[in-house]
């Protein structure tokens, strides 16, 4: 196969899905990853199975993220980019928080996108070659509410800086995105009232789109792109520099 194989997590809807529809639109072949069995088999159906193909994991299993591996190994024999997209939040005051909550947003957004790393690590560093992008979030810079989330965010943001630095010799560019307010199924839930309040508090005035986020990680993914590693791209609207009503 003469496309670049790329693995994306949480690809089923939001952010996953567009950075899935940028890569095939990139001409990349695309092994999408979700725990969302009925949406991510949509994909093929949309896409079309020579672009796309799913597979069905929880990225906090070890074993499974090894499968998966093994599987793109046999399947394609490289990897060319990994995207570590899946992510959840729980949010509330840390005194109202169940330590489940916490854990369960620690094991999805950091120990899941470690065991993916590590993986990706072992078959780049082979290789010679690879991209490995990480989604971060601007709220890794302090929410309230959201001690859980933001201390995962922030523990990726840091394992990316130290993957560059172990990856580096060895063709391998490590870098994560940062989006900020960005209109997804989830802030669609908000009320409109709380809603407003956030995009006023956005220097932009306005959401991202789930475009702008794909648009970044293929910046970051593409094989020109080969002197930026340990970094974090803001997709924020301004609001990471502090700026707001």
């Amino acid at each position: 196969m003469t496309k670049r194989i790329s693995i994306v997590t949480g690809a089923a809807k939001g952010i996953g899905k567009a950075i899935v529809e940028r890569f095939i639109n990139d001409n990349y072949f695309v092994v999408a990853v979700d725990v969302d069995e009925e949406n991510g088999n949509k994909l093929s159906s949309e896409f079309g199975d020579q672009h796309v193909k799913f597979f069905k994991a929880d990225i906090c299993n070890e074993k499974e993220v090894q499968s998966l591996f093994e599987k793109v190994k046999t399947d394609f024999g490289k990897v060319d980019v990994l995207v570590n997209n899946a992510g959840i939040i729980r949010d509330n005051m840390i005194w109202n928080m169940p330590v489940e909550d916490f854990d369960l947003v620690v094991n999805i957004n950091l120990k899941g996108t470690w065991l993916l790393c590590r993986e990706a690590a072992k078959m780049m560093k082979l290789q010679n070659s690879g991209r490995i992008v990480n989604i971060a979030s601007r709220a890794w810079l302090g929410n309230r509410g959201q001690s859980n989330y933001s201390a995962s965010k922030a523990g990726v943001v840091a394992m990316t800086r130290v993957l560059a630095l172990e990856l580096g010799k060895y063709n391998v560019c490590v870098n994560a995105v940062a989006p900020g307010l960005i209109d997804t199924p989830l802030t669609q839930k908000l009320e409109n009232v709380v809603l407003q309040k956030l995009i006023e508090a956005q220097p932009t005035r306005t959401m991202g789109l789930p475009s702008d986020v794909a648009n970044a990680v293929a910046f970051l993914s593409d094989i020109k792109t080969q002197f930026i590693t340990g970094q974090t791209l803001y997709v924020d609207g301004g609001k990471s520099i502090g700026a707001g009503i």
